[in-house]
């Protein structure tokens, strides 16, 4: 598979810039998978897709303010988007500078990117691995609180303007819990309290796991032969609590219902650590560099909740494997017809397969 075979043209207009007026006023396509068969409606319809056998499986990381504005003792200005954080005094980072930062180099903070009001050198930069940079704090206070005191919130770069109050709200998911996402997992950010408490309502069960997504979750794929692209490593955790749920949602014919491609590659990378020659599902907790694409077996996700993806990406190739390429494209040339908003603050689909 080619690289090139996931492209789409998406008009510029159709990135969501700010989200819905609220969280789920978002519209719905919903795609049957078998049969290609296409419906469109509100995301609070979902309500009516779902039974009191199915089980929801949320992704409950917390997003943290990653984006950094700093300064070098040079006068140079840097850009720092963390990827991950490593320890209370470490993390790994991507930074944009007219002169990349070197080993030793001191780095004051700033509240705004242009702002003339610089802090003490506060981080030092310590070694560099690949495209990123190791940091580390050289303040009494801890990393985290620096992010908490000078960051902003990570708004993905195809949305092009700065983050506001309303991003620290919108921009997280109504059940985030877990800091440590650089990135939020945009497909749970259509539920609201309401919506939740319908669901709860109709007999829906819920499970939650945790992965933090990382920056990585942007980087573009550079191969044309997809499968010689190696995957960013995430952290996940699937407890023996979210294990044992999924476990009786399948024993009573139930659907387990993935919120988001987080949760997805959460739930299929646990099954291939479970014993092959258990049914049931395993806890697991550690990293993953899972790629999902055309031809992979799901063991575990019966259906998904997910936004619209950008063309070429790993996003696209896993909803690419769960719904068939041809009928995904097909679907995606039908919300651009229909003036979906595409992205992270956009709309969102729900894919199955009727039984």
């Amino acid at each position: 598979m080619k690289l090139s075979d996931f492209s789409y043209h998406l008009p510029e207009q159709l990135i969501a810039e700010k989200p819905a007026t609220t969280r789920s006023a978002s519209r719905l396509l919903s795609l049957d998978c078998n049969s290609g068969a296409i419906s469109h409606g509100r995301f609070t319809d979902i309500a009516e897709q779902l039974g009191p056998k199915d089980l929801l499986v949320f992704n409950d990381t917390r997003v943290i303010p990653a984006r950094l504005f700093a300064q070098k003792t040079t006068g140079g200005r840097v850009e720092i988007l963390i990827e991950r954080m490593r320890s209370d005094t470490s993390a790994l980072v991507q930074m944009r500078a007219n002169k990349a930062p070197k080993p030793g180099n001191l780095l004051s903070l700033l509240q705004h990117e242009n702002s003339e009001e610089v802090s003490e050198p506060v981080l030092e930069v310590t070694a560099r691995e690949g495209d990123f940079f190791i940091i580390e704090t050289i303040a009494k206070s801890s990393l985290a609180e620096l992010v908490e005191r000078y960051g902003h919130m990570p708004l993905p770069p195809y949305i092009k303007r700065a983050d506001d109050i309303e991003d620290q709200s919108r921009y997280q998911t109504v059940y985030s819990r877990n800091p440590g996402a650089v990135a939020a997992p945009t497909a749970g950010l259509h539920f609201d309290e309401p919506l939740l408490a319908r669901l709860e309502s109709r007999g829906v069960g819920f499970a939650f796991l945790t992965l933090h997504v990382g920056a990585g979750t942007f980087q573009p794929v550079r191969v044309e032969h997809i499968q010689q692209h190696r995957m960013h490593r995430e952290r996940i955790e699937v407890t023996a609590e979210v294990c044992a749920a999924i476990n009786r949602c399948k024993a009573q014919g139930g659907r387990v219902v993935a919120v988001g491609t987080t949760s997805v590659r959460s739930l299929e990378a646990t099954a291939l650590q479970s014993n092959s020659e258990d049914s049931d599902l395993q806890p697991f907790s550690g990293e993953t560099d899972i790629f999902i694409y055309p031809g992979f077996d799901f063991k575990v996700v019966d259906a998904i909740v997910t936004n619209f993806h950008l063309p070429e990406s790993t996003l696209l190739m896993l909803v690419s494997a769960f719904a068939d390429k041809k009928m995904l494209l097909d679907a995606y040339a039908e919300a651009i017809g229909e003036n979906y908003r595409f992205f992270s603050y956009g709309d969102a689909m729900f894919l199955y397969r009727a039984t």
